[in-house]
């Protein structure tokens, strides 16, 4: 994270800062907006919060922001005519406008904040996908989540009235703990996102065995053919992945599929469906998605805080507004997993001020 905690980096004519934010280059519609959010959070009415920002059009934007939300732009000073720019704003003595607005309005499709939760167990796999969003690989380190830690969220995302709970990575079968990790979260609906590749046999065979029957598979499957999906994702995996499909099915486990699927694929998305009407998957366990530009991919979608509804997510380092942004330090929450409240709060306050400033909705990058 930009943020700094030594106020005294703050020019003299702001007066007298609690806490100081250093955006670097980033503007209001990506990751400063989440910075400014979260120090903001943890200022006490009438502090002042310290603002430091190399990007122009904050000159314009967090004036607007600070309105949105009820607070005072008290102080701005440049360095030169052409930036960086330094700000104090005043945090509103009584509720901000964004708790005052009540409910959040969008146009959009939007699962409600604290009712879903994602949770990277670990980044290693056994695949290095030409697009994983995670830089996923063989080679990757595995920054496992603890099992004790993961209780520790997933109690208090019970207690916040969380409902759903999805467990991916990396390859969530390369963690040697998967099973304490998702009986962690019994009494949540579970998915596990897998490529199906590595639990037929050994210990990991036992593990997907003692798994509960509840417990959601999430088996990825890009092309109705091995061509493209075995180039994408590494030579063999396609046919693996439907020995996995099936392997699933036959032990009782619902399958839910998964496609990232390319333009370039020449069979195409209705071949795709024959496939897995073959596989017996039904239509409301298909998952079909774009490739998201982050991670690994050299193309696809551009994601950013104005194009992604919020999938608050859990890494053993961090938390993250969408599964897909894990390797993007704008969309970073917070440093730590714990405590949710304060993830989840971040999430509120930040759709609640980009909802008063334009009721148009947002594009929906479902990953689920």
């Amino acid at each position: 994270m930009f943020q700094l905690t030594d106020p005294d980096r703050a020019p003299g004519p702001l007066g007298d800062v609690a806490t100081l934010v250093d955006g670097g280059d980033m503007d209001c519609g990506s990751g400063l907006l989440l910075l400014i959010t979260r120090a903001m959070r943890r200022l006490e009415p009438g502090q002042s919060l310290g603002v430091r920002s190399a990007e122009a059009s904050v000159v314009t934007d967090l004036p607007a922001w600070a309105d949105l939300v009820g607070h005072d732009v008290v102080a701005e000073v440049a360095e030169s005519a052409g930036g960086p720019w330094w700000f104090a704003v005043r945090k509103a003595r009584g509720p901000g406008r964004e708790t005052r607005a009540g409910t959040v309005f969008s146009q959009g499709e939007r699962t409600p904040v604290g009712r879903r939760l994602w949770l990277y167990t670990n980044f290693d796999c056994n695949l290095a996908c030409v697009y994983c969003c995670a830089e996923s690989s063989p080679k990757a380190a595995a920054r496992r989540f603890e099992p004790a830690l993961a209780a520790a969220v997933f109690d208090e995302f019970r207690a916040q009235g969380g409902r759903e709970v999805f467990l991916t990575g990396g390859e969530p079968f390369m963690h040697p703990e998967l099973g304490t990790l998702v009986d962690a979260a019994t009494g949540l609906e579970r998915t596990v996102l897998t490529n199906g590749m590595i639990f037929a046999r050994g210990n990991r065979r036992k593990t997907l065995e003692n798994l509960d029957r509840d417990v959601v598979l999430q088996i990825s499957l890009d092309s109705a053919t091995p061509d493209l999906h075995d180039r994408q994702r590494g030579a063999g995996s396609w046919s693996r992945a439907l020995d996995g499909i099936a392997l699933a099915r036959s032990l009782g486990f619902r399958v839910r599929v998964a496609a990232t699927l390319q333009d370039e694929d020449p069979e195409g998305v209705d071949a795709l469906h024959r496939r897995l009407d073959d596989a017996g998957i039904a239509t409301a366990d298909r998952v079909i998605r774009p490739v998201a530009h982050e991670g690994f991919a050299d193309q696809g979608v551009h994601v950013s805080l104005d194009s992604l509804e919020p999938e608050p997510t859990v890494t053993a380092d961090g938390a993250w507004w969408h599964p897909v942004a894990v390797t993007n330090a704008h969309l970073r929450i917070a440093d730590a997993p714990l405590p949710l409240a304060e993830v989840f709060g971040v999430v509120r306050d930040t759709l609640a001020v980009q909802d008063a400033a334009a009721r148009t909705g947002r594009e929906v990058f479902r990953c689920a």
